[in-house]
Protein backbone atom coordinates (compact mmCIF):
# COMPACT_ATOMS: atom_id res chain seq x y z
CA UNK A 1 0.00 0.00 0.00
CA UNK A 2 1.21 3.91 -0.94
CA UNK A 3 0.69 6.82 0.83
CA UNK A 4 -1.38 9.55 -0.29
CA UNK A 5 0.46 12.21 -0.54
CA UNK A 6 -1.68 15.76 -0.15
CA UNK A 7 -0.12 18.42 -2.00
CA UNK A 8 -3.42 20.95 -1.63
CA UNK A 9 -5.21 19.97 1.18
CA UNK A 10 -8.33 21.43 1.92
CA UNK A 11 -9.57 22.77 5.23
CA UNK A 12 -12.41 20.25 4.99
CA UNK A 13 -10.67 17.01 4.30
CA UNK A 14 -8.48 15.39 7.63
CA UNK A 15 -5.37 14.27 7.06
CA UNK A 16 -3.05 11.59 9.10
CA UNK A 17 -0.61 13.28 9.08
CA UNK A 18 0.73 16.62 8.54
CA UNK A 19 4.56 17.64 8.75
CA UNK A 20 6.84 20.81 9.27
CA UNK A 21 9.68 21.49 7.91
CA UNK A 22 11.64 19.36 4.92
CA UNK A 23 15.02 18.85 6.17
CA UNK A 24 16.55 15.61 6.84
CA UNK A 25 13.78 15.12 9.56
CA UNK A 26 10.67 16.20 7.43
CA UNK A 27 12.27 14.05 4.73
CA UNK A 28 12.81 11.10 6.98
CA UNK A 29 9.10 10.90 8.01
CA UNK A 30 7.28 11.36 4.81
CA UNK A 31 9.32 8.63 3.41
CA UNK A 32 7.87 6.11 5.82
CA UNK A 33 4.53 7.76 5.82
CA UNK A 34 4.59 7.01 2.24
CA UNK A 35 5.40 3.33 2.88
CA UNK A 36 2.59 3.13 5.69
CA UNK A 37 0.34 4.13 3.34
CA UNK A 38 -0.82 7.08 5.61
CA UNK A 39 -2.37 10.27 4.18
CA UNK A 40 -0.27 13.21 4.90
CA UNK A 41 1.42 16.36 3.94
CA UNK A 42 5.12 18.14 4.25
CA UNK A 43 4.68 21.87 4.86
CA UNK A 44 7.73 23.83 3.88
CA UNK A 45 8.44 27.96 4.15
CA UNK A 46 11.20 27.71 1.91
CA UNK A 47 11.03 27.18 -2.17
CA UNK A 48 12.83 23.99 -1.54
CA UNK A 49 13.88 20.96 0.42
CA UNK A 50 17.01 20.62 2.64
CA UNK A 51 17.14 22.21 6.02
CA UNK A 52 20.39 22.77 7.04
CA UNK A 53 21.86 21.68 3.69
CA UNK A 54 19.61 24.04 1.34
CA UNK A 55 20.66 27.09 3.80
CA UNK A 56 24.10 27.05 4.86
CA UNK A 57 25.48 26.97 1.24
CA UNK A 58 28.53 29.11 2.42
CA UNK A 59 31.51 28.72 1.12
CA UNK A 60 33.46 25.54 1.86
CA UNK A 61 30.31 24.07 3.44
CA UNK A 62 30.60 20.67 4.14
CA UNK A 63 29.90 17.74 6.93
CA UNK A 64 31.84 17.06 9.59
CA UNK A 65 30.10 13.24 9.81
CA UNK A 66 31.51 10.93 7.37
CA UNK A 67 29.22 10.37 4.14
CA UNK A 68 28.75 6.59 4.60
CA UNK A 69 27.10 7.55 7.95
CA UNK A 70 25.50 10.55 7.28
CA UNK A 71 22.90 9.35 5.27
CA UNK A 72 19.61 7.41 5.41
CA UNK A 73 20.01 3.81 6.68
CA UNK A 74 18.01 2.17 4.20
CA UNK A 75 18.97 4.38 1.54
CA UNK A 76 23.11 4.38 1.49
CA UNK A 77 24.90 5.80 -1.30
CA UNK A 78 27.71 4.28 -2.81
CA UNK A 79 29.00 7.03 -4.69
CA UNK A 80 29.67 9.84 -2.32
CA UNK A 81 33.11 11.77 -3.86
CA UNK A 82 34.33 11.84 -0.84
CA UNK A 83 34.92 10.62 2.73
CA UNK A 84 33.34 14.06 4.47
CA UNK A 85 30.72 15.20 1.71
CA UNK A 86 30.18 18.81 0.66
CA UNK A 87 26.96 21.04 1.37
CA UNK A 88 25.88 20.69 -2.57
CA UNK A 89 26.32 16.97 -2.40
CA UNK A 90 24.24 16.24 0.76
CA UNK A 91 21.85 18.64 -0.90
CA UNK A 92 21.49 16.39 -4.18
CA UNK A 93 21.42 13.19 -2.11
CA UNK A 94 18.12 14.72 -0.11
CA UNK A 95 16.61 15.58 -3.46
CA UNK A 96 17.42 12.19 -4.87
CA UNK A 97 15.95 10.45 -1.67
CA UNK A 98 12.34 12.53 -2.31
CA UNK A 99 11.90 11.88 -5.78
CA UNK A 100 12.95 8.22 -5.48
CA UNK A 101 9.99 7.51 -3.11
CA UNK A 102 8.26 9.65 -4.23
CA UNK A 103 7.66 12.39 -1.42
CA UNK A 104 8.00 15.46 -3.51
CA UNK A 105 4.51 15.38 -4.42
CA UNK A 106 3.35 15.38 -1.11
CA UNK A 107 5.62 19.10 -0.34
CA UNK A 108 4.06 22.15 -0.18
CA UNK A 109 6.81 24.94 -0.39
CA UNK A 110 6.80 28.34 0.15
CA UNK A 111 4.17 27.21 2.80
CA UNK A 112 4.76 29.11 6.36
CA UNK A 113 2.97 27.61 8.99
CA UNK A 114 1.53 30.74 11.34
CA UNK A 115 0.03 28.70 13.88
CA UNK A 116 -1.07 25.46 14.93
CA UNK A 117 -3.86 24.61 17.62
CA UNK A 118 -5.27 21.48 19.11
CA UNK A 119 -9.05 21.44 19.06
CA UNK A 120 -10.13 19.54 22.13
CA UNK A 121 -13.72 19.07 20.86
CA UNK A 122 -12.90 16.94 17.50
CA UNK A 123 -9.25 15.59 18.65
CA UNK A 124 -7.84 17.27 15.32
CA UNK A 125 -5.08 19.86 14.96
CA UNK A 126 -5.98 23.07 13.02
CA UNK A 127 -2.63 24.40 10.99
CA UNK A 128 -3.01 27.56 9.63
CA UNK A 129 -1.21 28.62 7.04
CA UNK A 130 0.24 32.72 6.22
CA UNK A 131 -2.26 32.64 2.82
CA UNK A 132 -5.56 32.27 5.07
CA UNK A 133 -5.98 28.38 4.87
CA UNK A 134 -6.01 25.79 7.59
CA UNK A 135 -5.01 22.53 7.10
CA UNK A 136 -6.69 19.69 9.62
CA UNK A 137 -5.01 16.48 10.61
CA UNK A 138 -4.67 13.85 13.55
CA UNK A 139 -1.20 14.03 14.04
CA UNK A 140 1.71 17.12 13.86
CA UNK A 141 5.11 15.74 13.41
CA UNK A 142 7.16 19.08 13.78
CA UNK A 143 10.64 18.67 11.66
CA UNK A 144 11.84 22.26 11.84
CA UNK A 145 15.18 21.36 13.47
CA UNK A 146 17.25 23.15 16.22
CA UNK A 147 19.43 24.63 13.88
CA UNK A 148 17.58 26.74 12.12
CA UNK A 149 17.08 30.01 12.84
CA UNK A 150 20.09 32.15 12.30
CA UNK A 151 21.88 34.61 15.54
CA UNK A 152 23.24 37.86 14.67
CA UNK A 153 25.90 38.71 17.43
CA UNK A 154 24.70 41.16 19.90
CA UNK A 155 26.76 44.66 18.54
CA UNK A 156 25.96 47.58 18.78
CA UNK A 157 24.93 50.32 16.04
CA UNK A 158 25.36 46.94 13.84
CA UNK A 159 22.30 48.18 11.40
CA UNK A 160 24.96 51.52 11.06
CA UNK A 161 27.10 49.43 9.00
CA UNK A 162 26.78 50.67 5.41
CA UNK A 163 29.02 47.52 3.73
CA UNK A 164 27.31 44.12 3.20
CA UNK A 165 26.50 42.02 5.97
CA UNK A 166 24.86 38.83 6.31
CA UNK A 167 24.82 35.21 7.99
CA UNK A 168 26.81 32.29 7.04
CA UNK A 169 23.64 30.43 6.62
CA UNK A 170 22.35 33.35 4.32
CA UNK A 171 25.45 33.88 2.09
CA UNK A 172 25.43 36.72 -0.43
CA UNK A 173 26.65 35.38 -3.56
CA UNK A 174 25.71 38.60 -5.30
CA UNK A 175 28.87 40.32 -3.04
CA UNK A 176 32.07 39.74 -5.31
CA UNK A 177 34.78 39.01 -2.35
CA UNK A 178 37.31 39.46 -4.74
CA UNK A 179 40.09 42.00 -3.43
CA UNK A 180 38.02 42.93 -0.45
CA UNK A 181 38.69 43.15 2.99
CA UNK A 182 36.44 41.09 4.84
CA UNK A 183 35.65 40.18 8.78
CA UNK A 184 34.27 36.95 9.87
CA UNK A 185 32.75 37.21 13.17
CA UNK A 186 33.41 33.61 14.95
CA UNK A 187 35.81 30.82 15.04
CA UNK A 188 33.45 28.51 15.43
CA UNK A 189 31.96 25.50 12.81
CA UNK A 190 31.05 27.77 9.96
CA UNK A 191 33.91 30.20 10.16
CA UNK A 192 36.57 27.36 10.12
CA UNK A 193 35.34 26.46 6.92
CA UNK A 194 34.68 29.25 5.83
CA UNK A 195 37.87 31.14 6.45
CA UNK A 196 39.93 28.85 4.56
CA UNK A 197 37.70 28.86 1.42
CA UNK A 198 37.66 32.98 1.05
CA UNK A 199 41.19 33.98 2.14
CA UNK A 200 43.08 33.29 -0.95
CA UNK A 201 40.30 35.41 -2.86
CA UNK A 202 39.69 38.71 -0.46
CA UNK A 203 42.32 41.12 -0.04
CA UNK A 204 42.45 41.34 3.78
CA UNK A 205 40.49 38.79 6.40
CA UNK A 206 39.78 39.89 9.69
CA UNK A 207 39.17 37.04 12.32
CA UNK A 208 37.15 37.97 14.98
CA UNK A 209 37.55 35.37 18.05
CA UNK A 210 35.71 35.56 21.24
CA UNK A 211 36.21 32.24 22.45
CA UNK A 212 39.26 29.52 21.08
CA UNK A 213 37.80 25.93 19.76
CA UNK A 214 39.20 22.69 20.08
CA UNK A 215 40.28 22.05 16.68
CA UNK A 216 40.89 18.39 15.75
CA UNK A 217 42.52 17.20 12.26
CA UNK A 218 39.95 16.43 9.72
CA UNK A 219 40.72 12.69 7.57
CA UNK A 220 39.02 14.11 4.44
CA UNK A 221 40.23 12.65 1.11
CA UNK A 222 38.22 12.22 -1.78
CA UNK A 223 36.82 8.64 -2.60
CA UNK A 224 38.47 6.21 -5.32
CA UNK A 225 36.90 5.30 -8.09
CA UNK A 226 37.52 1.37 -6.89
CA UNK A 227 35.77 2.74 -3.28
CA UNK A 228 32.65 3.40 -4.84
CA UNK A 229 32.39 0.71 -7.49
CA UNK A 230 32.68 -1.73 -4.67
CA UNK A 231 30.35 -0.36 -2.68
CA UNK A 232 28.07 -0.63 -5.79
CA UNK A 233 28.99 -4.33 -6.29
CA UNK A 234 28.77 -5.56 -2.21
CA UNK A 235 26.41 -3.10 -0.67
CA UNK A 236 28.07 -5.44 2.79
CA UNK A 237 31.28 -3.60 2.33
CA UNK A 238 30.07 0.16 2.81
CA UNK A 239 27.56 -1.23 5.57
CA UNK A 240 30.50 -2.54 7.22
CA UNK A 241 32.07 0.99 6.77
CA UNK A 242 29.48 2.63 7.96
CA UNK A 243 29.27 0.03 11.03
CA UNK A 244 32.93 1.18 11.68
CA UNK A 245 32.71 4.85 11.93
CA UNK A 246 29.36 4.51 14.19
CA UNK A 247 31.62 2.60 16.47
CA UNK A 248 34.76 5.14 15.98
CA UNK A 249 32.56 8.32 16.47
CA UNK A 250 30.25 6.60 19.45
CA UNK A 251 33.25 5.49 21.83
CA UNK A 252 33.81 9.34 22.01
CA UNK A 253 31.06 9.62 24.09
CA UNK A 254 33.18 7.74 26.54
CA UNK A 255 35.11 10.77 27.68
CA UNK A 256 32.36 13.36 27.19
CA UNK A 257 30.08 11.52 29.78
CA UNK A 258 31.52 8.93 31.68
CA UNK A 259 35.82 8.97 31.79
CA UNK A 260 36.82 12.57 31.24
CA UNK A 261 40.29 11.73 32.33
CA UNK A 262 40.33 10.54 28.35
CA UNK A 263 39.48 14.33 27.35
CA UNK A 264 42.65 15.33 29.02
CA UNK A 265 44.52 12.47 27.62
CA UNK A 266 43.12 14.00 23.72
CA UNK A 267 43.52 17.88 24.35
CA UNK A 268 47.29 16.77 24.86
CA UNK A 269 47.25 15.33 21.25
CA UNK A 270 45.56 18.18 20.39
CA UNK A 271 47.75 20.73 21.47
CA UNK A 272 51.03 19.01 19.37
CA UNK A 273 48.87 19.16 16.74
CA UNK A 274 48.33 22.83 17.33
CA UNK A 275 51.93 23.64 17.64
CA UNK A 276 53.00 21.72 14.51
CA UNK A 277 50.31 24.27 12.72
CA UNK A 278 50.68 27.32 14.07
CA UNK A 279 54.41 28.15 14.45
CA UNK A 280 53.79 31.59 16.07
CA UNK A 281 53.82 31.02 19.84
CA UNK A 282 51.53 34.05 21.14
CA UNK A 283 49.15 33.14 18.16
CA UNK A 284 49.06 29.62 19.31
CA UNK A 285 48.21 31.09 23.29
CA UNK A 286 45.22 32.56 21.42
CA UNK A 287 44.37 30.13 19.37
CA UNK A 288 44.40 27.45 22.69
CA UNK A 289 41.26 26.49 24.66
CA UNK A 290 41.25 27.24 28.66
CA UNK A 291 38.29 25.02 28.68
CA UNK A 292 38.49 21.28 28.88
CA UNK A 293 38.21 19.37 25.20
CA UNK A 294 34.57 18.70 24.93
CA UNK A 295 32.78 21.34 26.34
CA UNK A 296 32.12 23.37 23.27
CA UNK A 297 31.60 21.24 20.00
CA UNK A 298 35.01 20.06 18.54
CA UNK A 299 35.50 21.16 15.49
CA UNK A 300 37.55 19.19 12.57
CA UNK A 301 39.63 21.30 10.26
CA UNK A 302 42.95 20.70 8.31
CA UNK A 303 43.29 24.34 6.77
CA UNK A 304 42.33 26.63 9.33
CA UNK A 305 45.11 27.26 11.29
CA UNK A 306 47.29 27.07 8.11
CA UNK A 307 45.01 29.98 7.20
CA UNK A 308 45.72 31.96 10.08
CA UNK A 309 49.40 32.22 8.99
CA UNK A 310 48.91 33.91 5.64
CA UNK A 311 49.85 37.32 5.33
CA UNK A 312 46.43 38.83 4.41
CA UNK A 313 44.74 37.36 7.55
CA UNK A 314 44.82 38.22 10.93
CA UNK A 315 42.97 37.05 14.28
CA UNK A 316 41.39 39.39 16.38
CA UNK A 317 40.98 38.79 19.88
CA UNK A 318 40.15 41.77 21.25
CA UNK A 319 36.32 42.59 22.36
CA UNK A 320 34.02 43.93 19.44
CA UNK A 321 32.46 47.31 20.71
CA UNK A 322 30.25 48.55 18.69
CA UNK A 323 29.86 49.06 14.68
CA UNK A 324 30.57 51.78 12.84
CA UNK A 325 29.37 52.91 9.80
CA UNK A 326 33.04 51.67 8.00
CA UNK A 327 33.69 48.70 10.32
CA UNK A 328 34.11 47.08 13.55
CA UNK A 329 35.46 49.18 16.59
CA UNK A 330 37.39 47.14 19.50
CA UNK A 331 37.37 47.59 22.59
CA UNK A 332 41.55 48.98 22.40
CA UNK A 333 39.83 51.93 20.52
CA UNK A 334 40.76 50.16 17.38
CA UNK A 335 38.81 50.46 14.10
CA UNK A 336 38.48 47.94 12.06
CA UNK A 337 37.39 49.10 8.61
CA UNK A 338 36.06 46.68 6.13
CA UNK A 339 33.78 46.18 3.16
CA UNK A 340 31.59 42.90 4.60
CA UNK A 341 30.99 41.23 7.74
CA UNK A 342 30.42 37.76 8.10
CA UNK A 343 28.43 36.36 11.10
CA UNK A 344 29.28 33.02 11.42
CA UNK A 345 27.90 33.16 15.23
CA UNK A 346 25.55 30.19 15.21
CA UNK A 347 22.17 29.15 15.54
CA UNK A 348 19.47 30.20 18.70
CA UNK A 349 19.24 26.27 19.48
CA UNK A 350 19.20 26.03 23.86
CA UNK A 351 16.17 28.57 23.78
CA UNK A 352 14.85 28.64 20.25
CA UNK A 353 11.32 27.14 21.13
CA UNK A 354 8.77 26.21 18.13
CA UNK A 355 9.15 29.26 15.38
CA UNK A 356 5.59 29.43 15.45
CA UNK A 357 2.57 29.39 18.25
CA UNK A 358 1.92 25.84 19.34
CA UNK A 359 -1.42 25.49 21.21
CA UNK A 360 -2.41 22.73 23.21
CA UNK A 361 -4.81 21.25 25.84
CA UNK A 362 -6.88 24.30 27.28
CA UNK A 363 -5.57 26.95 25.19
CA UNK A 364 -2.02 26.83 26.63
CA UNK A 365 1.15 27.65 24.26
CA UNK A 366 4.44 25.50 23.52
CA UNK A 367 6.45 28.32 24.08
CA UNK A 368 5.20 29.95 27.36
CA UNK A 369 4.99 26.23 28.68
CA UNK A 370 8.86 25.96 27.61
CA UNK A 371 9.36 29.97 29.32
CA UNK A 372 11.17 28.74 32.44
CA UNK A 373 13.56 25.91 29.46
CA UNK A 374 12.68 23.25 26.85
CA UNK A 375 11.56 19.90 27.75
CA UNK A 376 10.07 16.88 26.20
CA UNK A 377 9.84 13.03 26.56
CA UNK A 378 12.41 11.23 24.67
CA UNK A 379 12.95 14.58 22.86
CA UNK A 380 9.68 14.19 21.15
CA UNK A 381 6.40 14.56 23.18
CA UNK A 382 5.60 17.45 25.51
CA UNK A 383 2.95 16.70 27.92
CA UNK A 384 -0.50 19.07 27.34
CA UNK A 385 -0.26 18.73 23.79
CA UNK A 386 -2.08 15.44 22.36
CA UNK A 387 -0.66 13.82 18.80
CA UNK A 388 2.08 16.41 19.05
CA UNK A 389 5.04 14.86 18.02
CA UNK A 390 8.80 16.71 17.51
CA UNK A 391 11.96 15.40 15.69
CA UNK A 392 15.22 16.67 17.58
CA UNK A 393 13.36 18.07 20.02
CA UNK A 394 15.25 19.21 23.58
CA UNK A 395 17.70 17.06 24.58
CA UNK A 396 18.04 15.07 21.18
CA UNK A 397 21.25 17.11 20.02
CA UNK A 398 25.23 15.07 19.91
CA UNK A 399 28.51 15.99 20.38
CA UNK A 400 29.80 13.41 19.24
CA UNK A 401 28.13 10.98 16.67
CA UNK A 402 25.27 11.54 13.59
CA UNK A 403 22.06 13.02 14.27
CA UNK A 404 20.82 10.82 11.73
CA UNK A 405 20.99 7.94 14.08
CA UNK A 406 18.70 9.82 16.36
CA UNK A 407 16.71 11.61 13.78
CA UNK A 408 15.69 7.97 12.70
CA UNK A 409 15.02 6.74 16.04
CA UNK A 410 12.47 9.22 16.52
CA UNK A 411 10.88 8.67 13.20
CA UNK A 412 10.41 5.21 14.19
CA UNK A 413 8.81 6.25 17.73
CA UNK A 414 6.63 8.30 15.98
CA UNK A 415 4.93 5.49 13.86
CA UNK A 416 4.85 3.22 16.75
CA UNK A 417 2.69 5.90 18.25
CA UNK A 418 0.54 6.60 15.14
CA UNK A 419 0.02 2.83 14.65
CA UNK A 420 -0.68 2.41 18.11
CA UNK A 421 -3.61 5.08 17.86
CA UNK A 422 -4.97 3.80 14.89
CA UNK A 423 -5.05 0.09 16.01
CA UNK A 424 -6.49 1.09 19.16
CA UNK A 425 -9.12 3.27 17.91
CA UNK A 426 -7.77 5.95 20.22
CA UNK A 427 -8.68 9.63 19.60
CA UNK A 428 -5.15 11.10 20.82
CA UNK A 429 -2.71 10.08 23.20
CA UNK A 430 -0.91 13.11 25.70
CA UNK A 431 1.99 12.23 27.67
CA UNK A 432 2.23 11.99 31.32
CA UNK A 433 3.29 14.88 33.16
CA UNK A 434 4.98 12.80 36.20
CA UNK A 435 6.70 10.88 33.35
CA UNK A 436 7.99 13.58 31.63
CA UNK A 437 9.06 15.34 34.94
CA UNK A 438 10.69 11.89 36.13
CA UNK A 439 12.69 11.22 32.44
CA UNK A 440 14.17 14.91 32.55
CA UNK A 441 15.25 14.67 36.15
CA UNK A 442 17.33 11.96 35.00
CA UNK A 443 18.53 13.68 32.24
CA UNK A 444 19.84 16.75 33.48
CA UNK A 445 21.11 14.68 36.47
CA UNK A 446 23.07 12.79 33.83
CA UNK A 447 24.13 16.31 31.99
CA UNK A 448 25.07 17.90 35.28
CA UNK A 449 28.59 15.45 35.75
CA UNK A 450 29.34 15.27 31.28
CA UNK A 451 31.91 17.80 29.99
CA UNK A 452 29.59 20.04 28.71
CA UNK A 453 28.12 21.38 32.28
CA UNK A 454 31.49 20.83 34.01
CA UNK A 455 34.19 21.87 31.22
CA UNK A 456 34.30 25.49 32.14
CA UNK A 457 32.99 26.84 29.08
CA UNK A 458 29.91 28.94 28.31
CA UNK A 459 27.93 26.85 25.16
CA UNK A 460 25.46 27.30 22.86
CA UNK A 461 24.47 24.24 24.42
CA UNK A 462 23.29 25.87 27.27
CA UNK A 463 20.42 28.25 27.80
CA UNK A 464 21.16 31.57 29.80
CA UNK A 465 20.40 30.28 32.97
CA UNK A 466 22.48 26.77 32.54
CA UNK A 467 20.14 24.56 31.80
CA UNK A 468 21.48 22.09 29.13
CA UNK A 469 18.55 21.75 27.10
CA UNK A 470 20.12 20.71 23.71
CA UNK A 471 22.10 17.61 24.40
CA UNK A 472 21.74 13.95 24.84
CA UNK A 473 24.13 12.76 27.71
CA UNK A 474 24.75 9.28 26.67
CA UNK A 475 25.34 6.65 24.23
CA UNK A 476 22.88 7.33 20.77
CA UNK A 477 22.54 3.05 20.93
CA UNK A 478 20.65 3.77 24.63
CA UNK A 479 18.27 6.51 22.82
CA UNK A 480 17.70 4.05 20.04
CA UNK A 481 17.28 1.21 23.00
CA UNK A 482 14.46 3.61 24.52
CA UNK A 483 12.55 4.92 21.28
CA UNK A 484 12.22 1.35 20.20
CA UNK A 485 8.70 0.84 21.70
CA UNK A 486 5.81 2.56 22.69
CA UNK A 487 4.48 2.75 25.72
CA UNK A 488 0.92 3.52 25.80
CA UNK A 489 0.98 3.32 29.59
CA UNK A 490 3.62 6.29 29.42
CA UNK A 491 0.60 8.40 27.78
CA UNK A 492 -3.19 9.13 29.00
CA UNK A 493 -5.73 8.89 26.32
CA UNK A 494 -7.64 12.08 25.15
CA UNK A 495 -11.45 12.30 23.79
CA UNK A 496 -12.76 14.89 22.62
CA UNK A 497 -15.50 15.97 25.79
CA UNK A 498 -18.86 14.41 24.45
CA UNK A 499 -16.54 11.55 23.61
CA UNK A 500 -15.12 11.27 27.03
Amino acid sequence: MTGTATPAASPRRVLDVAIVGAGFSGLGMAIHLERAGLEYVVLEQAASLGGTWRDNHYPGAACDVPSNLYCLSFEPNPDWSRVYPEQAEIEAYMNRCADKYGVRRAMRFGTRVTSARYDERTALWRIALDGGEEIAARFVVSATGGLSRPKLPEIEALEAFRGALFHSSRWNHEFDLTGKTVAVIGTGASAIQIVPAIAPKVGRLLVFQRTPAWIVPRDDRPRTDAERARYRRHPWTQRLSRLATYIRFESRAIGFTRAPGLLRLMEKQVRRYIAHQVRDGALREKLTPKYTLGCKRVLMSNDFYKTLARKNVALVTEPIVRATPTGLLTANRAEHKVDAIVAATGFHAAEAGSPFPVYGLEGRELNDTWRDGAQAYLGTTVAGFPNLFMITGPNTGLGHNSMIYIIESQIAYILRAIETVRAGKLQAVDVRPEIQSIYNAEIQARLAHTVWNTGGCRSWYLTRDGRNTTLWPGFTFEFRRRTKRFHLGDYRVVAPPEAA
